[in-house]
């Protein structure tokens, strides 16, 4: 845990837009970048479970296909790349 004076530095640097927690862009002060990170943890984790994990890492896969001006789909199909959507899990 940090200290008292190490969270107030951090805390003045989020105030400033630098991102001090790792998945907390966005947060405006330390709290809210913590409170961000560990809803976006939970929210891939929440994820994972509705579809299983071995969707999870072909919706992963899918994702980084994606390009600004293409779908991850649209590229996997141009590109012949096979995306199994059969292992998104459903119910």
């Amino acid at each position: 845990m940090a200290s008292a004076q190490e969270r107030a530095e951090l805390d003045s640097k989020a105030k400033q837009g630098e991102t001090v927690v790792p998945g907390g862009t966005g947060g405006k002060s330390l709290e809210a970048q913590e409170h961000l990170a560990e809803g976006r943890s939970r929210g891939g984790q929440t994820r994972r479970e509705q579809i299983g994990t071995e969707g999870y890492k072909e919706m992963g896969r899918k994702g980084g296909l994606s390009t600004g001006d293409q779908s991850g789909g649209e590229r996997a199909a141009q590109e012949g790349i096979e995306i199994d959507e059969s292992k998104y899990r459903t119910g």
